[in-house]
């Protein structure tokens, strides 16, 4: 082994806390406005005059004054373009209409999951503003809930005019309004020659991909390699999260390292110096930036994958993290929005494990006797998982068990498989019968990429809950930068293997037969939100209706990140007592939903007029639900069985029982049987029920009225459940769950499963019936 090889090269850092500056800065100045910025700026300004006035010879006061002026620099120019968003005047008009002209930034993108049955496909939209009906000079960036048809084929640089309801942008990322249209734009200008190239190319690979190769495959080659992820199918969308092979759906920064360094070594190859095939390599980047759209994902994979490039192809490591440090000040100036997309953050990292961490593991197994080779295939996946793991699981609660060994397997494929289909990109529009054997050269490999995926999702226990959020992700990054640290002794990674393979035949058992949450395969769970009502349906991975939302957003919020929910095609509320629709906003916040459902009697007025604001602002519909509608989703279907009679036009008598006999009452057809939610109905409303003839039956029964002592044990009787399920708050004034419902269900052997007592209750199918997982901690009386 050569000298160069026995010590990893010293790192320079210099440039290190004026990107970390600038990303806080940037971050800090979108999340928290425009006031942030002016502070953060205000501080550095008389700090740097401090340091340049006193300290200005000492050591480190260089590249102090560097980071209190990135400070400054970012801060106000964050400040300003937060002050732009704030004030723009699309900005200020939540539930309006109004007719703007835009200019797609992105190709329209389908929503998954997020949308009513039998509803026409829609598309989310990214697009610059350009006027409105009432300015005729707008700026900012919007994004577009529009249908499939009329928009579908639009290209970025297409100039149109539309009229749609303004609402609220769901994500803090400088985007000024989201805006919900139901026709098709009116178009006024063509995209670029280049889009329109672009265009033809990716529908050129997409069409011969259909063509050529089975479904999943087809899916996947357009969108690994171009980013075209139109005919990608759900199922691997959900296997690839579950298996850590998200990236394989999309352009990486490991695309265009693969792309560039093909580009590298075909020209070299030929005879080309060095400054040459940098000049073609460049131009290959520019070519499949415009072929995978200069989108922000795609514009930090191409920078990414560059610098990754140059440093593995130099050998200049020493200079990676310098390359990577300007790379980040660069398109945070740039795309100020990459401050706060969690892919800009997994990019990064996975960027500096490949230059930085990777290497040295190399070098640690190959002193060991690994092969050149196999080491390589083992450090670069688990260092890149290493250092992404906690990202990954703040956003999604979860953590990957199968992903390095998913890496591993999947890597020797995607570089075939990339270069094969922008060959077949290139080639299809100028020589087709060519181009569709390039297609098939890429198959077997694209192919072997779809069963690693599913394959690894299918692995029991593939997955593991952990903290969510950004306090689980700052818990996991302590742990792991702990673990390094630990693992530099080899007392410690022998104690570490031993704990490992301990766990392996202790844990893994155990969680087949006793899983974590989120429960692998639930079809029900029922949120502890206190004294209320929240239950979350399964619709697919990702997906789910949920019926109620409890009194409070925060509460049925975190129930749904914790489930991992991200696409509700439907909200339903039963009836419009705030136990049930105070947490609407918490639903709708943050995720991608289709509608929002309520029962005929739209009372009390002050319910209805909350429950319209709350969806106007999200720029979600309300829609009526009436008895003998079907409503269908990948393994769910719901019937409103009742209430089938007129609804009053104003309340009598005794106003809270007559809201409660107008609930909505559903029948769930779910994975593991049918589920039967009767809402808050009491004697009267279960009396009609017992009368109408309508089957009953259910598997599961959510027992009405969080388990109030006005029921009917005919009810139950008809009902026959094999479950009830109680939602109740601990210690509330009412005494829900009363006795005598206990008894009965006792009496005749119905198990009964209460919020107040095991916190969310999920229910997956088991081989003998409803299987029952607790998740425990039931929230406290307030």
């Amino acid at each position: 082994m050569s000298p160069s090889e026995q010590h990893a090269p010293t790192l320079d850092v210099r440039l290190v806390p004026s990107a970390l500056a600038a990303w806080l800065t940037v971050g800090t100045g979108i999340l928290a406005g425009t006031l942030a910025g002016v502070v953060l700026a205000a501080v550095a300004v008389p700090a740097a005059a401090v340091v340049l006035a006193r300290h200005r010879h000492r050591a480190g006061a260089a590249g102090l004054l560097a980071v209190l002026a990135v400070v400054t620099a970012f801060g106000l120019a964050t400040a300003l373009r937060s002050h732009a968003v704030s004030t723009n005047p699309l900005a200020g008009g939540p539930g309006r209409s109004t007719t703007v002209e835009i200019v797609l930034t992105d190709d329209p993108k389908a929503l998954r999951g997020a949308a009513l049955p039998g509803a026409p496909p829609r598309v989310l939209v990214a697009a610059d503003l350009v006027s409105s009906t009432d300015h005729a000079h707008l700026g900012g960036a919007v994004v577009v809930l529009a249908p499939a048809q009329g928009w579908a084929g639009l290209l970025p640089g297409q100039h149109v005019r539309v009229r749609g309801q303004v609402a609220a942008p769901q994500r803090h990322d400088l985007t000024v309004a989201a805006l919900r249209v139901d026709r098709a734009p009116e178009v006024l200008g063509l995209p670029s020659a280049a889009q329109r190239a672009a265009g033809s190319l990716r529908t050129g690979l997409r069409e011969a991909a259909a063509r050529t190769l089975g479904p999943d495959s087809a899916g996947l080659l357009p969108g690994l390699v171009v980013g075209d992820t139109s005919a990608l199918s759900d199922d691997l969308v959900a296997d690839a999260k579950v298996a850590g092979l998200t990236h394989l759906t999309a352009v990486s920064g490991t695309n265009i390292t693969i792309v560039l360094g093909a580009v590298v070594l075909l020209v070299r190859g030929l005879g080309a110096g060095p400054r040459t095939a940098a000049v073609l390599a460049g131009l290959a980047l520019v070519g499949f930036v415009v072929l995978a759209r200069p989108s922000p994902s795609v514009l930090r994979a191409a920078v990414m994958g560059t610098v990754a490039l140059l440093a593995l192809v130099t050998g200049r490591r020493r200079q990676a993290l310098p390359a990577l440090s300007g790379a980040v000040l660069v398109l945070l100036a740039v795309r100020p929005a990459l401050a706060v997309d969690a892919g800009f953050a997994l990019s990064v990292l996975a960027t500096g494990a490949l230059v930085l961490l990777a290497p040295r593991w190399v070098l640690a197994l190959r002193r060991r006797g690994v092969p050149a080779g196999v080491a390589e295939l083992l450090a670069v996946p688990a260092a890149a998982h290493v250092v992404t793991a906690p990202v990954i699981a703040g956003l999604s609660s979860q953590l990957s068990l199968v992903a390095v060994l998913a890496n591993l397997l999947a890597a020797p494929a995607v570089g075939v498989a990339t270069v094969a289909g922008v060959a077949a990109a290139v080639v299809l529009p100028v020589w087709t019968p060519a181009g569709e054997v390039l297609v098939r050269l890429a198959g077997p490999p694209v192919w072997w990429l779809v069963e690693v995926t599913h394959r690894a999702a299918d692995v029991p226990g593939a997955v593991v809950a952990v903290p969510g959020g950004a306090a689980g992700a700052v818990g996991m990054a302590a742990a792991t930068v702990v673990a390094l640290v630990l693992a530099r002794s080899a007392a410690v990674r022998g104690l570490v293997v031993a704990v490992v393979v301990g766990a392996g035949l202790v844990v893994v058992p155990t969680r087949l037969l006793l899983p974590g949450w989120p429960v692998t395969g639930w079809a029900l769970v029922a949120c502890d939100v206190g004294q209320g009502d929240a239950l979350v349906l399964s619709a697919g991975e990702g997906s789910a209706v949920v019926v109620d939302t409890g009194p409070d957003p925060s509460v049925i919020d975190g129930c749904l990140d914790r489930l991992g929910v991200t696409q509700v095609p439907l909200v339903v509320l039963s009836h419009l007592h705030a136990d049930h629709v105070r947490g609407l906003a918490g639903v709708l916040e943050g995720r991608s939903v289709g509608a929002v459902a309520v029962g005929p009697l739209h009372l009390p007025e002050d319910a209805v007029a909350g429950v319209q604001a709350t969806a106007a602002e999200h720029g979600v519909p309300v829609v009526d639900l009436a008895a003998g509608q079907r409503l269908q989703w990948p393994g769910l279907t719901l019937d409103v069985l009742a209430p089938t009679r007129t609804p009053p036009t104003r309340l009598g008598g005794d106003p809270g029982t007559q809201i409660d006999e107008f609930s909505l009452v559903l029948a769930a057809q779910t994975t593991l049987g049918r589920v039967l939610l009767p809402g808050d109905v009491e004697l009267g409303a279960q009396g009609e029920l017992l009368s109408s003839g309508l089957d009953l039956h259910a598997d599961v029964l959510k027992v009405p009225h969080h388990g109030s002592r006005f029921s009917l044990p005919e009810f139950f009787d008809a009902v026959a459940p094999r479950v009830a399920v109680i939602s109740a708050g601990q210690g509330n004034p009412y005494g829900h769950p009363s006795a005598p419902v206990l008894e009965h269900l006792a009496a005749v052997g119905v198990p009964v499963e209460r919020t107040d007592q095991a916190g969310d209750v999920a229910l997956r199918p088991g081989p003998d019936g409803p299987v029952v997982v607790e998740r425990g901690d039931p929230r406290p009386p307030p």
